[in-house]
């Protein structure tokens, strides 16, 4: 699978603030960078900084009135679509340390509370049965709603509501993962055939000792996903973060099989 990314950025900052995109796809031992080219209109010069994990890579930069952004990309994703329903659990007591982070709650997922459901639920399931049971629940437990959230929406928010985007679909998997004993982090990513075109969040959940991606939402497969970020919910991979007040003036994000 080759696909073609065209981000377009257009912002304004009344007040100069400090910026960091997060819109470059990695480069990855299952998605290669074939060309890529990464413009921002900026006085500032900007400086690249590892992402989480030291998967993909930031970029900081300065806005200070208009301030513009674009990246074109094509990438080449070569990753086996597999079946983790067969895939053994690992101990929490075997994890390694860069994963126990990921069993952990966090600001936008709070898998402690979602411990007691898990049980109840899915009572005689663990690791790859469990993992599968988790993803089919939640595809068919939520409805997707552009208007259904908003950037405080967290997973417990969403699991009442029963709806939300594709971020949320994501908070909700992950919550309910690592709440029956599997590390699982948010990733942000380029897919083709999301709808709305727009920036992509799917779960990445370890079992069998590799990560595995896995998109409730099931508007991409595992084959067609290019990661940009990972990190324990949105507060890692958000596309962009600005240390200040930001007004979008108009943003496009397209996705093209090649």
């Amino acid at each position: 699978m080759r696909i073609g990314i065209e981000v377009d950025l257009d912002y304004r900052f009344e007040q100069g603030a400090d910026v960091l995109l997060q819109i470059e796809a990695a480069s990855m031992y299952d998605q290669r960078i074939e060309d890529e080219q990464l413009t921002i209109w900026s006085d500032t010069p900007i400086r690249a900084a590892t992402g989480e994990g030291g998967i993909g890579q930031r970029c900081w930069s300065h806005g200070d009135g208009h301030w513009r952004a674009q990246y074109r990309a094509t990438v080449a994703i070569d990753r086996v679509t597999a079946d983790f329903s067969a895939l053994a659990a690992t101990a929490p007591r075997d994890l390694t340390g860069d994963l126990v982070q990921y069993l952990m709650p966090s600001r936008y997922c709070p898998s402690d509370r979602f411990e007691g459901f898990v049980r109840h639920e899915f009572p005689d399931l663990e690791g790859g049965a469990l993992a599968m049971a988790l993803v089919d629940w939640v595809a068919e437990s939520l409805d997707y709603d552009n208007a259904a959230s908003t950037g405080d929406t967290t997973a417990l928010d969403t699991f009442a509501t029963r709806s939300g985007v594709c971020r949320d679909y994501a908070h909700l998997l992950v919550s309910l993962a690592r709440a029956g004993n599997i590390p699982a982090r948010c990733v942000s990513a380029y897919a083709p055939g999301v709808d709305p075109p727009d920036f992509h969040a799917v779960a990445e959940l370890w079992l069998g000792g590799a990560w595995h991606l896995a998109d409730a939402t099931r508007m991409a497969g595992c084959g067609d996903i290019a990661r940009v970020a990972v990190g324990r919910d949105a507060t890692d991979i958000a596309f962009m973060t600005a240390f200040g007040t930001a007004e979008m003036l108009w943003q496009q994000v397209r996705v093209r099989q090649l």
